[in-house]
């Protein structure tokens, strides 16, 4: 057998994982934000941070080394019309995410420290959760057009 499929199945699981958790976290943790129920919202936030390190950090890794494999595989030179977008769309998407990964880890101290006080959450939580959210807003996007361009490889 070729590394191509063991490769191939590889990206594509990776990708399910990083677009997938990277979705339903964001929906639990907007979600919950909305009930301004500050327990809740500790235990989602919390487990928001958990998921990241667990599945999305690996599934960041694992789609870089595999794409990368891939295009080589297959004869394409990274510097090639849509894989050079794929690229930087995945680029823009890391750079939305790494400060999305310090915010929420932010928010869920906040958090725990309001829940242990019986207090409300700070106006630094909510300011945070809003550049939060517009950060995911590019992220999701490139991600997308990643997507699209992986499966129509436009000339």
């Amino acid at each position: 057998m070729t590394p191509y499929f063991p490769l191939k199945a590889i990206h594509i699981v990776s990708s399910t994982v990083l677009f997938g958790t990277g979705l339903g976290t964001a929906f639990f943790k907007w979600a919950v934000d909305r009930s301004r129920n500050v327990a809740a919202i500790r235990v989602v936030s919390e487990r928001v941070v958990l998921a990241d390190w667990i599945f999305t950090s690996p599934a960041i890794v694992a789609q870089a080394v595999t794409g990368i494999a891939l295009a080589n595989l297959m004869g394409y030179p990274l510097t090639h019309g849509w894989v050079v977008y794929a690229i930087g769309l995945y680029c823009v998407a890391g750079l939305c995410w790494l400060p999305v990964v310090w915010l929420q880890m932010r928010m869920r101290d906040l958090a725990r420290h309001s829940d242990s006080q019986g207090t409300p959450l700070p106006s630094a939580y909510w300011l945070y959760a809003r550049v939060w959210f517009w950060l995911g807003v590019p992220a999701f996007l490139s991600l997308v057009v990643v997507f699209w361009l992986m499966v129509a490889k436009p000339s």
